[in-house]
């Protein structure tokens, strides 16, 4: 009993340290659009300069 017990809590902190993580992923990096828009920006000053 002693055994499953730890091995419930260890399962449910590595599933929240998990969650937490790819929400703040979420949160804090930019979207993938501001992130392709920057990219083409780049891309178009790159070619009319050249």
């Amino acid at each position: 009993m002693k055994l499953e017990t730890v091995l419930l809590h260890s399962l449910f902190a590595a599933c929240m340290l998990l969650c937490l993580a790819v929400m703040s992923a979420m949160l804090i990096l930019p979207t993938p659009t501001a992130v392709a828009a920057s990219q083409a920006q780049a891309v178009a000053s790159a070619n009319t300069e050249g």
